[in-house]
């Protein structure tokens, strides 16, 4: 027999993931456009343009969590930007490590690495810490 609050509860927390998720994608293409512009226009090098895009990708997907996906109150802004600052400093070291592993040890392109390591974080990492740890 199934129970219909937990079907609720289910569907809730699948909607939940979908929404960071959409909300990491999103980000992300903020991160990789700032990335490339940065890159393939102003000659910036790889890591420093990975850096700069993570940030404001970043801050893009904390206010898209914060405000749709988990549908926080408004008092709580300055405690969970805090803990997500504490996350994405290690999403920082983590996806600059991926980036310049993939693209200086294996060789493959700076976006590509990019990519890799974006979507291996954003459905681990920080996905999990984001829902356990920032917005609670």
């Amino acid at each position: 027999m199934e129970y219909p609050k937990e079907n609720q509860v289910i569907q809730s927390a699948w909607m939940t993931f979908l929404k960071v998720q959409a909300a990491s994608i999103l980000g992300s293409g903020i991160d990789f456009l700032l990335t490339y512009v940065l890159v393939e226009c102003f000659h910036a090098w790889y890591l420093m343009g990975n850096f700069v895009g993570n940030i404001v990708g970043g801050s893009t997907q904390f206010l898209l969590c914060r405000n749709w996906a988990f549908r926080m109150p408004p008092g709580k802004i300055g405690v969970q930007a805090l803990k997500f600052i504490l996350v994405f400093v290690g999403n920082l070291i983590l996806s600059a490590s991926l980036v310049y592993g993939l693209t200086h040890f294996l060789g493959l392109h700076y976006m590509l690495s990019k990519l890799m390591s974006s979507i291996l974080l954003g459905v681990s990492y920080n996905y999990f810490l984001q829902k356990y740890l920032v917005f609670v």
